[in-house]
Parts: C-alpha cells; structure tokens; sequence
C-alpha cells in the first residue's frame, strides 16, 4: 500500500494509452475491466485506512522542482477519500451503461480513462502546482466528450464550458503563485504544499484578495450564481455519460477547492465573506429550483435541480461548524450518486426514444415497471426523503447552517419544498396515467447491461441512507482537524468564534 496513491492516479491513463492499441470491438470490455480495478483499488484504500486518524495518510512525496518548492506530493483524509471512491464507481457504471453502437467507442474509453486519472488526481494532491495540472487537464477530455459525443449545439456548449473553467482557474493559479510567494517571504523558503500553506500566517488584507482569486475558480466550477450558465448548456448538450460525470465529480471539484484551499488556509477572510457566500448560495437554492420547476426537459430538470442542490452544499461548507461543514461532504456524495443516477436513467429513456421532453411521455410506469421503480427511488432520495443517502447530508447541512442563520436555513430548506414539487410534477406527467402516446406502448424496460449500472446506485442510496455510519465517521474526524486547525490560524477572535469546531470540543 506504500504507493497506492500514484496507482490510483495513473494506473487509469497509462491504460488508457494501452488503449489505442486495443481493438475497436474490444474497447468497451477493455475499459470496464481497467475501471473495475480502479474501484477496487478505491475500495482497498478504504479497507487499509485508519478511520480514527483525521490527518493525512499514505502520503508520497518526492522532489521536483525543489529550489522553486515543486514536489510530486499525494495523500488522502476522510474529507476525500470517499469522493475518490465515487469517481472510480460512477466512472465504471457510466462505461457499463454506454451502448455497444457509441460511435468511436475506443476513444470514448480512451477520454473517460484520462478523465479518471485527472478526477483522482485533484482529489489526492497536496501540492498546489500539481492540483491546478490536474484541475485544467480534466477540461480538455471532457471538452472532447461533449464536443464529439453531444447534441446539436455541442461546440458552443463545449467551449463555453472551456472558456468559463479555463477563465476562472487562470485567476486562480495567480492567487496560488501569490500564496507561495507570501510563504516564501515569511519563510525564506518556497513551497507549494498545502499543507505547508496552512502554517502560513497572513494579514486579513492578504488573505482577502486570495480568497477573491481562489473564489473565482473554486465558484465557476460549482457552479455558483451568477456563473452558472455555461452549466445547463453542457448538461443539455453532453452525451448520457458526460452529463453523469460532470454532475457527480467534476463540479465537486469547487466544493472540494473550498474545502481544501480557502477554509483553511483563509480563515478570517472565509468568516469575511460568509455573508456574501451565503446570500448567493441562497439565491442559487431557490432561484434555480424554481427555473427547474419551468422546465419542459427532463434533462434539464434534473441539470437545474443539481445547481440547486449545490448551493446547499455551499452553505454546509460555510456554516463553518462541524454538524455543517460535515454535512456537505457527506452531501457532495449523496449529489454525485443520485444525480449520476438520474442522468443515466434519463439517458435510457432518450436512447428509446430520441426525446427528453415530458410532454411526449405518460404512463410510462405501466409499459416499463421496472424503469419506473428505480426513477421514484432516485427522486426520493433527490428530495430527501428520510432513509435515503439524500435526507443524512441535507439535514446536517441545515442543522449546522440554523446555528449561522435560522432565517436563511428557512429559506435554504424551501429547496426541499420546492424540489419535492418540480420532481413530483416530472414523475406524475412522465410515469402515471394513460398512455396516450404510442409510441410508449412497446418500450422495453431496463435491459442486463442497464440494470447492472443502475442497481448498485439504488443499493448505495438505501445502505447510505439507513446506515452512513462508515462514510459519515472518517468525514467527520477530518472535518473536526480542519476546524481545529481554521481556529488555532485565525487572527480575529470573531473568526475564532464563528469556526464551532463541534456541540462537544474536538478531543
């Protein structure tokens, strides 16, 4: 297990150059097995971690550039470890659920392999110059995954996406060159470790314009209101497995920026902004629900509800509590399961048909049971139902966030309100009453190959639900160290004494 880090990480694009030499017919099968030792490996990691240890572990560090500070530098905590875990499943089922016909199916298995490493590798670096390499080479295989796979509109939505990640993230990279020529002027030394970084002492004036650098890559990944736009562009025009992997991963990847970077390495100036986050997470929860609940598209139901459920993620990371901050982890898991689900499943309807409009459906629940029976769980678990994985991280997020704002939980928990009613409105006209259009008549339910991808997501949201005990545990051990390392960093005692570290002090 010494280097099971940088197996996680490369083992996906090395097969994935072994991959152009695989045959043509052979790719989809080639490209399972590669992502089923991935998993497997993801699922080792959790097997050997210490769940008592909030800390990082199985760390790898090597020198590379070493005058500059430049290290090959990995390692994973609670807070990542069960994200990493989640991009190798929903990669595998996501190349499980691909159709035997996809056009260029080799480099299709090629792209979601590189992809993969990238996804990894955000989640397990702690150098800053490897994580932005990982961060601005996931855009180029999803780029390609939307721009030869997508709809009509494809190019637009693909470089869309490119220009607005791509934009906010060279902002960033000045914001990381800029902390590690702070750290080097405190020290004499350069680095650009993260972990170094949270050693790092900084004015309230420095830590101000860094958080703004750090918002403007972390908050266009999210994506957050007002930059959400190019997000229902490439969800609309994203092929089935581009839209699962975009709604289940890579928007984590700002969350998890927020989570890794600001937080702790800007703690006044997170306290700073927190009113200015939440009053746009706010806006985002509400405001995109209720365009959700005006659209005609199932996909872009979906596509919209999922921007609203990560503006209750941003408040969980704010509440800057440990009931919060926990909670949106555990969220950041429960969206990427569920949504993923939801866009496969709307994935097969539109491989039947060839439209995703609610209106061309109804009574669909009579002429593929089983189809239906997995939707309503997903929606349920979309909607927080308690005893799904959706109602656990929802409700701690609102409890951490009632210790910030109970106003703004009231309005934050409207999301619920408002979502049980567009979710419910898409399952009544799409699943229940007559069928009046026939060409619903004779549709097939889900075949083995879907039910394969799909069946493990049920399992998971009704295990998680039930019992988030293994998940929740590990999460919360590494969110209590990085409360207590926000507080022992923090100048003001107004910050010291917005970051509640937990109801009982962290022993």
């Amino acid at each position: 297990m010494d280097n099971i880090l940088s197996i996680l990480i490369f083992f996906p694009a090395l097969a994935g150059l072994l991959g152009f030499v695989v045959d043509k017919h052979s790719a989809k099968v080639y490209g399972i097995a590669v992502a089923s030792i991935e998993l497997l490996l993801s699922l080792g990691l959790w097997a050997k971690f210490d769940t008592t240890n909030g800390g990082m572990q199985f760390v790898e560090k090597s020198d590379i550039i070493p005058q500059f500070g430049i290290s090959y530098n990995v390692g994973v905590d609670g807070i990542s470890l069960f994200i990493v875990i989640m991009a190798a499943l929903i990669t595998l089922l996501g190349i499980i659920l691909l159709r035997d016909n996809t056009k260029n199916m080799k480099n299709m298995i090629v792209s979601l392999l590189f992809l993969e490493m990238t996804m990894v590798g955000v989640f397990l670096t702690l150098d800053a110059i490897m994580f932005y390499l990982f961060w601005e080479l996931s855009l180029v295989p999803m780029l390609y995954i939307i721009g030869a796979w997508g709809g009509p509109d494809r190019v637009y939505a693909a470089v869309k996406f490119f220009l607005y990640t791509f934009a906010g993230s060279l902002i960033m990279l000045v914001g990381l060159l800029a902390t590690a020529y702070l750290y080097h002027e405190a020290t004499g030394d350069w680095s650009f470790s993260i972990l170094d970084w949270y050693t790092l002492e900084l004015t309230e004036t420095q830590q101000f314009w860094l958080f703004l650098a750090f918002f403007a890559g972390f908050a266009i990944k999210v994506p957050m209101f007002p930059f959400h736009t190019w997000l229902p562009w490439a969800h609309g025009q994203a092929p089935t497995i581009g839209s699962v992997i975009l709604a289940a991963v890579l928007l984590k990847m700002g969350t998890y920026g927020f989570v890794r970077f600001s937080l702790p390495i800007l703690p006044d100036a997170s306290v700073t902004f927190t009113p200015f986050i939440m009053m746009l997470s706010i806006i985002m929860v509400i405001y995109t629900a209720m365009v959700a609940f005006a659209q005609k598209d199932m996909k872009q139901v979906i596509a919209y509800s999922s921007v609203s459920h990560m503006g209750v993620i941003m408040l969980g990371v704010f509440a800057m509590n440990a009931e919060g901050l926990g909670g949106s982890v555990f969220l950041m898991l429960s969206h990427g399961i569920v949504s993923g689900a939801l866009f496969m499943l709307v994935g097969v309807i539109y491989e039947r048909r060839g439209t995703k409009l609610m209106s061309e459906f109804g009574g669909l629940a009579a002429s593929m049971p089983v189809y239906a029976t997995i939707f309503g769980v997903m929606l349920m678990a979309a909607v927080g139902l308690p005893l799904t994985i959706g109602f656990v991280g929802e409700f701690l997020v609102l409890l951490g966030f009632y210790n910030v704002s109970p106003l703004g939980t009231v309005l934050a928990g409207s999301t619920i309100i408002i979502g049980a009613v567009y979710m419910l409105v898409l399952y009544k006209r799409s699943f229940f009453g007559p069928l009046t259009n026939e060409k619903n008549k004779d549709l097939e339910d889900l075949d083995k190959r879907e039910l394969t991808a799909l069946i493990p997501l049920v399992l998971i949201v009704v295990w998680l639900g039930v019992y988030p005990k293994p998940v929740l545990e590990p999460i919360d051990n590494s969110v209590k160290l990085l409360l207590t390392q926000m507080e022992k960093k923090a100048i003001s005692t107004e910050t010291k004494e917005a970051i509640v570290i937990s109801k009982k002090e962290a022993k």
